[in-house]
């Protein structure tokens, strides 16, 4: 494994603890794409999420708003969840999308908040 893809799947455990199996070298199912995931562990979670620049919870409030404006709400679903691991309280979730919806639009931010709501509450 090399040192960027190691970093990134560790990132990746202590940004998302069991999700992936400590014995697990690989995120992919052996589908379709798999290389976008490995893409995704080493350019996003080792690169970005293991740079020392901002804290990982100030890195959760800026992905946060980013992923709302994008509508991206499948990656929102796990974001929501690495944002209460780094730290962030519901009520910091909550105005981080009622802060969206001045820049991003009310669709976007309403969208989030069925997201954020349905993760928050374990569904």
């Amino acid at each position: 494994m090399t040192d960027m893809r190691a970093t990134g799947y560790q990132v990746f455990r202590e940004l998302l603890p069991g999700v992936l199996p400590d014995d697990a070298d690989s995120i992919g199912d052996g589908g379709f794409g798999d290389e976008l995931l490995e893409i995704g562990i080493e350019s996003v979670f080792a690169r970005l999420w293991g740079r020392a620049g901002l804290s990982r919870r100030d890195r959760s409030l800026v992905t946060l708003g980013i992923l709302i404006a994008l509508r991206a709400t499948d990656e929102l679903q796990f974001h929501v969840q690495i944002a209460r691991n780094n730290g962030l309280t519901e009520d910091e979730i909550a105005e981080v999308i009622y802060h969206s919806s001045g820049y991003a639009g009310f669709p976007a931010a309403s969208s989030a908040r069925t997201v954020a709501r349905e993760v928050l509450q374990g569904k």
